[in-house]
């Protein structure tokens, strides 16, 4: 497996955190939070809960990372975190708000716009919003995050087989999707 400086790089301020190096933790929190973001805006739908989960998120990360025990694992052990912490966001809103408005919570912010002249990123996010929650969440660590299939699997706690199978009906969903708004 290649890896680049970049990863090579964020090994090493892994490395430094479990030393106890601030700058180094700085570092990390600066390289990783718009990735981890927008994982939690993917998983919440909401911006409000995004940051409110990242700041969870982060005080587990910074009280567990002398734990890890490989650095190069940071990245599907970092999303991981995010994920556990958006569920628990959604658990909570469910159970304060009942399980209609909760499931009303996780949809799309946004109305699907019916201009004419809609650029094509509009509307592959607008294709997308139609996709369950887990086919949106593969799709967009695969080919947004670019992470592999078997960081996939460790950062959501699914076997490999089952992402592929998600990647696969996702990506067969989001044809159809968009092949339907074509019309």
């Amino acid at each position: 497996m290649h890896r680049s400086s970049d990863t090579i790089y964020e090994e090493w301020l892994v490395l430094k955190c479990q030393d106890g190096d601030r700058g180094a933790l700085e570092e990390l929190v600066v390289r990783w939070q718009p990735r981890l973001t927008r994982h939690a805006m993917r998983l919440t739908g909401r911006p409000e809960a995004a940051h409110d989960v990242m700041q969870e998120a982060w005080l587990a990360i910074v009280r567990g990372i002398g734990r890890l025990k490989d650095p190069s694992g940071f990245r599907a052990w970092s999303y991981r975190i995010v994920g556990n912490k958006c569920a628990d966001w959604i658990r909570q809103r469910v159970r304060h708000r009942g399980l209609e408005h909760g499931l009303a919570m996780m949809a799309p912010n946004h109305e699907p716009t019916h201009d004419e002249e809609r650029d094509e990123t509009s509307i592959l996010h607008e294709a997308l919003d139609q996709l369950p929650l887990d086919h949106r969440v593969v799709l967009s660590m695969h080919y947004l995050d670019e992470m592999c299939v078997a960081e996939i699997s460790r950062s959501l706690g699914v076997p490999a087989g089952t992402i592929k199978s998600r990647l696969h009906h996702a990506r067969n969903r989001l044809k159809q999707a968009l092949e339907r708004m074509k019309q």
